[in-house]
C-alpha cells in the first residue's frame, strides 16, 4: 500500500479486487513447480544467530512454489517447539522430525539413548536424501553438531552427500562445520557473532529462540 495513495483504498486498508485476482493467477502459475532442475549442498554454519532460522526460511519459500521439504532436527527436542508447532498446524508441505531430547547432552557423557535417537535420525536422512519420492528440500538441523560430538561420523554425511538424488537441495547446520563438509558444499554461510543480548543475561525466549 503506498502511504502516499489517499484513495478510499489505501486509508481504509481495503484490497483493489482486479490487482488481487491478477496476483492469483499469478500465484497459481508458480505453485504448479514440483521438482528442482538441480539439487545443490548449503552450509550454514559459525557461532552467531541465525543458522536454523535461515534454514526455515528456506523450506517457508520453497513451499510457496509447491515443493515439499523435510526438517530433521538433531540434538532437539521439546523445548524447541516453535517451528515445530507452526510447521506441524500450518505448513502441510513441509514435514518435521526431532530426533534429539529437550536438553543438553554432556560430550564426556553421552547418554546411549541420545546416540540411537541421532543415529535414527541420520538413518532417516540416507533414505530420503537417496530415496525415489517428492521431497525437494532436506534440512539436517544441528548436523554438525552432531558431528563435533562424535554421534555421527563426518564421512557418514559426506557419503549422504555423495548419494543423494541430483534433484535434491541438502541444507546442513550447525557451528564448527568440519573442513570436509565445508568442501563438499556448493554454498557455506558462516554466522559470526558480533553482539549478542546473552551478553546481558536476556535469557532464551519463546517466540524468538524456541
Amino acid at each position: 500500500m503506498n502511504p502516499n495513495d489517499n484513495t478510499d483504498n489505501a486509508r481504509t486498508g481495503k484490497t483493489d479486487n482486479k490487482n488481487l485476482s491478477v496476483h492469483n493467477n499469478w500465484f497459481k502459475e508458480i505453485s504448479t513447480r514440483k521438482a528442482l532442475d538441480i539439487g545443490l549442498v548449503q552450509v550454514y554454519t559459525g557461532n552467531g544467530k541465525g543458522k536454523t532460522t535461515a534454514a526455515l526460511g528456506q523450506a517457508l519459500r520453497a513451499s510457496g512454489h509447491n515443493l515439499k521439504s523435510v526438517i530433521i532436527q538433531f540434538l532437539k527436542g521439546g523445548s524447541y517447539s516453535g517451528e515445530f508447532k507452526a510447521i506441524e498446524k500450518c505448513l502441510p508441505l513441509i514435514k518435521i522430525y526431532q530426533v534429539g531430547r529437550p536438553f543438553f547432552i554432556d560430550k564426556k557423557n553421552i547418554p546411549q539413548k541420545d546416540i540411537e535417537l541421532n543415529r535414527e535420525g541420520l538413518t532417516l536422512a540416507e533414505n530420503i536424501a537417496a530415496g525415489k519420492n517428492d521431497i525437494s528440500i532436506l534440512i539436517l538441523d544441528e548436523i554438525n553438531v552432531a558431528l563435533n560430538l562424535g554421534i555421527i561420523k563426518t564421512e557418514e554425511v559426506i557419503n549422504l552427500i555423495k548419494n543423494k538424488r541430483p534433484d535434491i537441495e541438502l541444507i546442513l547446520t550447525g557451528r564448527n562445520a568440519p573442513r570436509e563438509i565445508i568442501d563438499a558444499a556448493d554454498l557455506v554461510t558462516e554466522m559470526n557473532e558480533i553482539k549478542h543480548y546473552y551478553s546481558k543475561n536476556i535469557p532464551s525466549r519463546t517466540g524468538i529462540e524456541k
